[in-house]
């Protein structure tokens, strides 16, 4: 049995007990999937990260994000906790972090103003589709249209509409085996959207805060209100700010928050 370090830091958030919750855990090798996964699975948040050191000239850190239930292609929250933990916490030197991801290629994380880190994340803007009687089933209420990238994502005309969804687990389940998107225009003048994310099949049923979502949303919004700078609110129940620039020729998303380190401690696996 092995002794590893682990950290669960709060992201996008100023506060504890706010944003997202995620576990970061470095280790020297990696182990095998099966034990990331039961790792990840005993944790029970939305993410746990995994990181090694990188021996690519491109990238300092490799990084992997595991949910309860399966290993996900791209992560926010978890990567700007793995960054805090690295800046804050282990002191990494650097002004910015190169992480190496399985798909979502290199991801760079720089430190802005003040405790704030900035996300370098590819866009991924979704394509509208005709909405499905099962998605209106399913959120239980009928959206104006819907789009899809990677997770679907159902527009509403205002922010009570969003806040009043209740979805049917189950049967969003059998919509996207990723997620769902729900957004709509913010009521407070200084957000320019309101988002919420489910991802039932991944053992995550409302995420606190996804960055991930943000690929989506950002040039979604950026394209409706004609601008590139945006401020973003997530509506779950422990909520979340990020603050969002849109690179469309780029192709790329900044994303910028704040996090909280709750605990440190150690796993024997």
């Amino acid at each position: 049995m092995n002794e590893y370090t682990i950290f669960q830091v709060d992201a996008f958030t100023t506060r504890l007990f706010g944003g997202n919750p995620a576990a970061v855990v470095p280790l020297a090798d990696w182990l095998d999937e099966a034990t990331l996964q039961n790792i990840a699975q005993e944790n029970n948040l939305s993410e746990t990260a995994f990181f090694t050191r990188s021996d690519q000239d491109d990238a300092d850190f490799h990084l992997r994000w595991f949910t309860p239930g399966a290993e996900i292609d791209l992560c926010g929250h978890a990567t700007l906790a793995t960054a805090h933990v690295l800046f804050n916490e282990l002191d990494w030197y650097e002004e910015t972090l190169r992480f190496s991801t399985q798909e979502a290629g290199i991801l760079t994380v720089s430190r802005g103003e003040g405790s704030r880190l900035s996300l370098d994340f590819p866009a991924r803007p979704g394509a509208a589709i005709e909405t499905s009687h099962e998605l209106v089933d399913a959120l239980g209420i009928q959206p104006l249209a819907v789009y899809k990238a990677r997770d679907h994502m159902a527009l509403f005309a205002t922010e009570a509409d969003v806040l009043k969804v209740t979805p049917d687990m189950d049967k969003l389940c059998r919509i996207n085996p990723d997620g769902v998107i729900i957004t709509a225009p913010s009521q407070d003048p200084e957000v320019d959207f309101v988002s919420r994310f489910f991802a039932p099949n991944h053992g995550v049923p409302e995420d606190p805060v996804t960055g991930s979502a943000h690929c989506t949303l950002v040039p979604f919004w950026a394209d409706k209100l004609g601008k590139t700078t945006l401020e973003a609110r997530q509506v779950s129940a422990r909520g979340g700010e990020l603050s969002c620039i849109y690179d469309g020729d780029q192709g790329r998303v900044y994303m910028s928050g704040q996090a909280v380190t709750y605990l440190k401690g150690a796993i024997f696996v």
